[in-house]
């Protein structure tokens, strides 16, 4: 390995010396579908031209100094290192590439980044499966940035499929809530901060509570260390704005009160048919970490303009994370969801958001952090960051993508989608936006949780919720 100057080395950040440390090690795969068969005969080229002078961290690797302090060091890289291209028997049926594919992602997101070359890697995969024509897998690990920096940079890649000169466009940010203009006096003000402080005691105390074995959370030790199977659901966007509107809530708090209720679908059917003590299981205590960008967004920057000193959206890891307690099916409501009210779980999980950020457990989440690392140590405080994921039931996080067809060297691309790999929990959840509809991947441990019956509740769920909200139907006991 060829080291460049020490001139220029670049300081790892707190956050990404956590998730590549002794205790964790967290990834991001992004997945490209394919409208047609990739020329990976362009490979190296683009890589070369558009992806390394992206950002200096991905011609680089992680070493420490005398003293300890990790540093991002410039190498030289060898392309060829990064690529690879899997070889599967020629001339199978769609249904034989499909379960290919699905064994190759959980592979790779097994496998480990050597120390000694710059961590990322992609996978170009020229075999159709029901869903593209040909994939390509970016393999990224999160100590080089966040879903928004790394997306930023995949998107950097691409261009719009109708007019390459014409810059890709995002949906506008929601704001999550509009405040009510009347009656600001001072005990109303006073209300605030009193609510704010106690929402804040109860909110950090929520962060060290552990849930408990159940249908989506074993418990156990090294779970990310075990085959898993990703998957993927997909929702038309504009009935999820018809769901919107009908409810004046976001699309955030839409998809999470489907993925609330389909979970809660989940864990009952897997619970019903066991004894008393597994049925109780099913509407037991479940905690989601839903994670939270925290830079002013107003739609993605360039890449120059991410990594410039001070910008207002910088580079790295800048997100924190909220614990939101899943909401519990009614008392009595049976397989059949006769006394189910779908909307209640889409309404508390607007309520639930909307009054975490009222509290300031995520700076005094931050402060401990802080805290942790100057006095512990970055291994500690990956130590805990661990133990939140693991604790916790689900890890939920989105992205927003672009509303125009992409391209890549001319390959149109059908579909994209993320997941996180290398986290203890039994499931997690991302959620990306691309032209007109959502796609929910869904990360769950091999042989502990069943991915078609997941999936399924996960549609129902969607389907009762657009139903009731915007036919109007409710069960007539609900």
């Amino acid at each position: 390995m060829e080291y460049y100057s020490d001139e220029g080395d670049m300081p790892v950040s707190p956050n990404g010396q956590y998730f590549n440390s002794s205790v964790l090690s967290l990834c991001i795969l992004g997945v490209l579908e394919l409208e047609i068969p990739f020329d990976d005969s362009q490979s190296l080229t683009l890589l070369k031209n558009l992806f390394l002078p992206i950002n200096p961290r991905f011609s680089s690797v992680m070493v420490g100094d005398r003293n300890g302090v990790q540093k991002w060091k410039r190498v030289e890289v060898k392309l060829e290192d990064h690529i690879n291209v899997p070889t599967f028997p020629a001339g199978m049926s769609l249904d034989f590439y499909d379960k290919y594919f699905n064994d190759y992602l959980s592979k790779i997101s097994l496998d480990q980044f050597p120390k000694n070359k710059p961590l990322w890697e992609v996978h170009v995969l020229k075999y159709p499966t029901s869903n593209a024509a040909g994939h390509i897998i970016f393999k990224l690990h999160h100590s080089l940035g966040d879903g928004f920096s790394l997306m930023g940079a995949l998107l950097s890649c691409l261009q719009r499929a109708d007019n390459p000169s014409l810059p890709l466009t995002f949906p506008s940010r929601e704001s999550g809530s509009t405040r009510d203009g009347k009656n600001n006096g001072i005990f109303r003000g006073l209300g605030r901060v009193f609510a704010g402080v106690a929402d804040t005691v109860m909110d950090f105390g929520s962060t060290f509570v552990k849930d408990g074995c159940t249908p989506i959370r074993s418990g156990e030790d090294g779970v990310e260390f075990r085959p898993n199977v990703i998957t993927t659901v997909t929702f038309s966007l504009d009935r999820v704005k018809q769901i919107k509107a009908k409810l004046g809530v976001t699309i955030n708090d839409v998809i999470t009160g489907v993925i609330f209720l389909g979970t809660r679908l989940y864990m009952q059917q897997s619970s019903s048919n066991n004894d008393d003590h597994n049925q109780q299981q099913g509407n037991t205590n479940a905690t989601a970490l839903v994670v939270l960008n925290t830079r002013a967004l107003g739609g993605y920057k360039t890449v120059e303009e991410m990594v410039k000193p001070k910008s207002e959206m910088p580079w790295g890891n800048h997100f924190t994370f909220l614990h939101v307690s899943i909401p519990k099916l009614t008392v009595g409501a049976t397989d059949d969801h006769a006394n189910l009210n779908p909307l209640k779980f889409v309404k508390e999980a607007h309520g639930i958001i909307k009054r975490k950020r009222n509290s300031a457990v995520i700076y005094l989440t931050g402060w401990m952090l802080e805290f942790l690392r100057k006095f512990r140590g970055p291994e500690v405080t990956a130590q805990y960051f661990y133990n939140t994921l693991k604790n916790s039931s689900i890890a939920m996080s989105n992205l927003i993508g672009p509303v125009e067809k992409m391209a890549l060297a001319n390959h149109p691309i059908k579909g994209l989608y993320f997941t996180v790999i290398g986290s203890p929990e039994n499931l997690a959840i991302t959620i990306m936006s691309y032209i007109d509809k959502l796609r929910i991947t869904i990360r769950m441990e091999k042989d502990f949780i069943d991915p078609r019956k997941f999936n399924s509740c996960i549609q129902k769920a969607f389907d009762m919720i657009f139903k009731a909200a915007v036919q109007n139907t409710l069960p007539p006991n609900s």
